[in-house]
């Protein structure tokens, strides 16, 4: 590796400042090393995938994986890192803190804070609760040097609450309380898109895109979107690859392997 992680931070905000970009999720070292062979600019881990390469669920990580895993991939190649970061492993803002300076020290380039809780009876925090947990991100960040990215989520749509003037209402809450970035993955239409967009202005947005999409990366952009990420999207592809091939091998039968990468090409990209 050749750069410093005040150079790989300082390239990730400047990404953030015009145009839109690709922000796609590696699961592990190889997946990381293929994308930065392609020319992508950036990476964003996905709690989800590294869950399921560990045979675990999503959200079911420890804090100490998921630390361990930043670092394997911050090591493994010259592009910035974002961390999915959960709900940074902690309920209280103190513990939240705590984490956010954990993952600072990992080398990651930026960092995302959800507020969900992890239960299903009351999936979000109370909003004051989830700013004063962005407060404290924020303050250690800044405790720690300032220059590590945070994102704020509202994570609304994915926990079973999908109110747009509700997660609109965090995203601006966040912004105020310093995230640099806002993102409220699960939205998806161009009306969604664009009143997130304009609620935050002039902070950028994150967009996830996990599925096939009528929108191009332009029509993304025009939106006023900064950037896309794919969350396990990518892991779910190579997860879908591998299990018809493992059904199909179950069945007697081989023809599971016609779409297989190459080993030599694989050789060629880690050698």
């Amino acid at each position: 590796m050749t750069l410093t992680v005040a150079q790989k931070r300082a390239a990730f905000r400047a990404l953030h400042e015009q145009g839109c970009f690709i922000l796609p999720n590696p699961w592990d070292v190889g997946s990381a090393r293929f994308l930065q062979s392609q020319g992508f600019k950036a990476l964003a881990t996905t709690s989800s995938g590294h869950a399921w390469s560990q045979g675990r669920r999503d959200g079911a990580q420890t804090r100490e994986a998921v630390l361990a895993h930043l670092r394997q991939l911050v090591a493994a190649t010259d592009l910035p890192v974002n961390a999915d970061f959960e709900n940074g492993f902690a309920r209280d803002p103190q513990g939240v803190a705590q984490s956010v300076r954990m993952a600072i020290d990992t080398g990651v380039a930026g960092l995302s804070i959800e507020d969900s809780t992890g239960d299903p009876a009351a999936p979000l925090f109370e909003l004051d609760v989830a700013v004063a947990r962005l407060r404290a991100a924020r303050g250690a960040i800044d405790q720690e040097g300032g220059d590590t990215l945070l994102v704020g989520r509202a994570e609304n749509f994915f926990a079973g609450r999908p109110d747009l003037d509700d997660a609109i209402r965090r995203l601006k809450a966040y912004a105020d309380a310093g995230a640099d970035c806002l993102y409220a993955p699960g939205i998806r239409t161009r009306e969604q898109i664009a009143a997130v967009v304009a609620a935050v202005a002039p902070k950028p947005v994150n967009l996830l895109v996990g599925a096939t999409s009528e929108f191009t990366l332009a029509d993304i952009e025009a939106m006023g979107v900064r950037r896309v990420s794919v969350g396990g999207a990518l892991a779910r592809a190579a997860w879908g690859g591998f299990m018809r091939a493992a059904r199909t091998l179950a069945e007697g039968r081989f023809d599971g392997f016609a779409d297989a990468a190459s080993g030599a090409e694989l050789n060629d990209l880690f050698r």
